[in-house]
């Protein structure tokens, strides 16, 4: 017996009223994968969304298609979204700076006026 709905749209696709409670093959667990994509030779990739799919060959061929076709690009990589290492908000503190490094920055030096006078000569 199927479900009967006010909506003809669902009443039309004669869904059973009991679950099925089959288990899943392998290629119904898709990932989630990242795409990166490269416009020219020498440029970085960049990330350019996410997708789903069953294998990493299925993702590059999803890929190619989904953020390749449009643009100009030379090279994509596809990775697992579960591959990704990253740091959490609580390690911000890894990326601060010291004040009294200031050696470290371009701006702590004061020898543009030497650069211009050689620049000139």
């Amino acid at each position: 017996m199927s479900i009967k709905s006010i909506d003809p749209r669902i009443t039309r696709e004669k869904l059973p009223e009991e679950n099925d409670i089959t288990p899943l093959k392998e290629i119904h667990h898709w990932q989630t994968y990242e795409v990166f994509h490269q416009a020219k030779t020498g440029d970085h990739h960049i990330h350019v969304g996410s997708l789903h799919a069953p294998n990493s060959e299925m993702a590059l061929i999803l890929a190619k298609e989904q953020y390749a076709r449009r643009y100009s690009c030379i090279n994509l990589w596809v990775v697992k979204t579960s591959d990704i290492c990253r740091t959490t908000n609580d390690e911000e503190e890894i990326f601060g700076t010291t004040p009294d490094k200031i050696y470290r920055e371009a701006g702590g030096y004061k020898v543009m006026d030497r650069i211009n006078k050689f620049k000139q000569k």
